[in-house]
């Protein structure tokens, strides 16, 4: 039987799992692999790709830690496990 705090648990794994993929995506995919077409646009006078690669995975990393800490004091809340 699947206690309230093991479907917590899931809850905060699936969670770090998505967010971790979406930062993969973007530092990964979009600042290695998909550099050169990226390139091809502009953003801030900077080619998109070196962009992702340089700053945007960063900034993604850092929204991503704001996200994650106001769905969990949210999902705290729900489960009523909030300091």
């Amino acid at each position: 039987m699947k206690t309230r705090m093991d479907e917590y648990w899931g809850k905060n794994l699936r969670l770090i799992a998505i967010l971790l993929g979406i930062w993969a995506v973007v530092g990964y995919v979009f600042g290695i692999l998909l550099v050169n077409p990226l390139n091809n646009i502009s953003l801030g006078g900077f080619p998109l790709g070196f962009w992702f690669a340089q700053q945007g995975s960063i900034y993604v990393f850092v929204v991503l830690i704001f996200v994650y800490c106001y769905l969990m004091n949210k999902m705290d809340k729900e489960y009523d496990v909030q300091e």
